[in-house]
């Protein structure tokens, strides 16, 4: 049986927590970084924009700025929050382009391809 939305955790184990609502975020557009096996981009990571990791997408041919009326994107700037793909994350990491992690707001799913070592160091909600 499929996991239900309520019940997905976050990479520390608990209740995975809203990334963000404004604008809207998500595979489903739901606010949360729930995924699904349809997501095959595995969008679980919440970061927090950067113009750095913004500028790094669009040289990798992944325009996150410009607003796409058609699918309702409104273009993103520093200071969002977006879930992105865990892939593009490991790739700006390398690159030194990383953004912050919202970590509590995580997919529990992102630790099949970022260790949460990495992660915290990067975690920007954390005590």
């Amino acid at each position: 049986m499929a996991e239900s939305f309520f019940e997905q955790q976050n990479v520390l184990g608990l209740v995975l927590e809203t990334c963000c609502q404004e604008p809207v975020t998500g595979f489903f557009r739901d606010g949360f970084c729930h995924t699904h096996p349809d997501d095959q981009g595995g969008h679980t990571v919440c970061a927090h924009m950067t113009d750095e990791f913004l500028q790094y997408s669009l040289s990798k041919g992944n325009d996150l700025i410009t607003p796409r009326e058609e699918w309702g994107f409104p273009g993103l700037k520093a200071g969002d929050r977006w879930c992105l793909c865990a892939a593009r994350w490991i790739e700006a990491y390398e690159a030194n382009a990383a953004p912050p992690v919202y970590i509590r707001a995580t997919h529990i799913n992102t630790l099949k391809m970022i260790e949460l070592a990495v992660l915290k160091q990067h975690a920007i909600d954390l005590c």
